[in-house]
């Protein structure tokens, strides 16, 4: 059964949404950029024609390095990181899930994936 979630930056400039799995997990990766960002990700891979943005198009981020595969998306008014474009599943993305409004991601189970050596 599938649930709806909704969520946002901070300002609330960018905003997404999307059908998915019941949230109970969250993941954490330990390539160089999400290291650094210690953002709580989605563990289910969101096609993105699945994820839904509103926001005006000049207030979304993005920013690539090394192979330039993996996107990732920020708010350019408040600097939150709401979503990214995956690099070993291009066409997926996972969304912070900081972001999605009552989800208490203190209380999930964090899964740790190795991004740092799979490269």
């Amino acid at each position: 059964m599938t649930q709806h979630y909704e969520g946002s930056c901070h300002c609330g400039a960018l905003k997404f949404s999307y059908e998915g799995e019941e949230i109970t997990q969250g993941l954490r990766c330990t390539c160089s950029i999400c290291r650094r960002k210690g953002a709580l990700m989605s563990t289910e891979l969101i096609p993105l024609e699945q994820l839904k943005i509103d926001a005006n198009p000049d207030d979304i981020g993005l920013y690539q390095f090394d192979s330039g595969i993996a996107k990732h998306y920020f708010c350019k008014i408040c600097g939150i990181y709401t979503h990214n474009e995956t690099l070993r599943a291009p066409g997926n993305c996972r969304v912070n899930l900081g972001c999605i409004g009552d989800l208490a991601g203190d209380e999930l189970e964090v899964v740790v994936f190795d991004g740092k050596t799979l490269l």
